[in-house]
């Protein structure tokens, strides 16, 4: 059975990590397993962790950085470490951000934490069962979280 790694962070102001589970499972039977971190600079350690102690086949890592500067730079930080663990272990891990100041107001960045979880959780789960989906969808121009922008047209 293929196992599935789902790490999240207490920094975020939504369970982004329980919707990911979710997802993945009403789509497909997989063993998860799920840690949580203090904030985004801890997920690249935790997915490896996931992937070489747990023998995950996929991680998927779910952050919210904040609004300010500083936060910005830390999820960049976070995001160069989780490229390195995937290069390191070879295995994607799917990076799941989305940044305090995405939404206009509370309730359309909430909407937006839990819709853009769920569609790279579906992204997870086609990358390990079913990845001609993917290609299906190839230049489509996919949003997860916000409405889809299609195709160009030339």
């Amino acid at each position: 059975m293929k196992t599935i790694g789902v790490v999240d962070t207490t920094f975020a102001r939504f369970n982004m990590g329980r919707a990911a589970v979710d997802e993945i499972q009403q789509n497909v039977s997989a063993k998860i397993k799920r840690i949580t971190v203090p904030g985004v600079k801890d997920l690249p350690v935790a997915s490896k962790k996931l992937i070489e102690e747990e023998g995950c086949d996929i991680v998927i890592a779910l952050g919210m950085p904040g609004a300010k500067e500083q936060d910005k730079i830390c999820a960049h930080e976070a995001s160069t470490g989780i490229i390195q663990a995937q290069l390191m272990t070879n295995i994607h891990i799917i990076e799941v951000f989305v940044h305090e100041d995405e939404g206009r107001d509370e309730k359309e960045l909430a909407f937006l934490m839990e819709m853009r979880s769920r569609e790279h959780a579906l992204n997870v789960v086609n990358m390990l069962f079913h990845p001609e989906k993917l290609v299906k969808q190839a230049g489509t121009g996919q949003r997860q979280g916000f409405e889809d922008v299609g195709t160009l047209r030339h």
